[in-house]
């Protein structure tokens, strides 16, 4: 019950970068079946975000890894040099 409560605190979290740009909103993790860690979050990207049009992708969804994410609390704050690796 306890691992349900938490999901449900993390869904629909916004992503937000490091400088305080938005990036879109969690919409699903990634988990590793073995370890049980968190891979990546996949995140629904906000189409009127600064970050979403500087990465110019058609992509509605991205995949951010885990190690990008340098805190949480209302919501994820990724660091925004993580975001520029995913678009090369």
């Amino acid at each position: 019950m306890y691992k349900y409560t938490v999901a449900r605190q993390l869904a629909t979290k916004k992503v937000i970068t490091n400088r305080g740009d938005e990036v879109g909103k969690l919409s699903d993790l990634t988990i590793n079946e073995a370890s049980g860690e968190i891979e990546s979050l996949v995140v629904e990207l906000d189409r009127d975000s600064k970050v979403t049009k500087r990465m110019g992708g058609k992509e509605r969804t991205i995949h951010v890894p885990y190690s990008a994410v340098t805190a949480v609390s209302d919501v994820f704050i990724v660091d925004e040099r993580e975001l520029t690796k995913i678009q090369e």
